[in-house]
């Protein structure tokens, strides 16, 4: 994972995006239910056995303090403040998001699950 740090993060409230400049030329946008789903804390990576986070749609990053000079603590309305992202992590998640986002909404579908709060999916069996 290449280590690559940004020279600017901005949280904008109102959409719930941070953005990350790495550069004139490089600045990506990841959303706070993209920050929140791919967490890396073990709490959502399961100790080898990754948790599939549903329902987090909504979820919102209330406040973000720096770890040191290698990262950053995200703090989110759900209670949810154990990861550390650290600056590789973090770029990777800005040039991958599309992948990752992808690959979770496939898990999504595969589990019968939804990013939707309270939400339960009901398959029907039509014959």
């Amino acid at each position: 994972m290449q280590r690559k740090i940004p020279e600017a993060l901005n949280l904008h409230k109102q959409s719930q995006l941070l953005e990350l400049k790495y550069g004139a030329e490089e600045a990506y946008q990841l959303s706070s239910e993209m920050l929140r789903v791919h967490s890396p804390s073990a709490e959502v990576r399961g100790h080898g056995k990754p948790v599939l986070q549903t329902g987090k749609k909504q979820v919102q990053v209330t406040s973000i303090e720096m770890v040191g000079h290698y990262a950053i603590k995200i703090h989110f309305n759900d209670g949810h403040d154990s990861g550390i992202y650290d600056w590789g992590y973090l770029y990777d998640l800005c040039r991958n998001q599309e992948k990752y986002w992808e690959t979770y909404l496939e898990k999504l579908h595969l589990a019968g699950e939804s990013r939707e709060p309270d939400a339960e999916v009901v398959k029907l069996m039509l014959s």
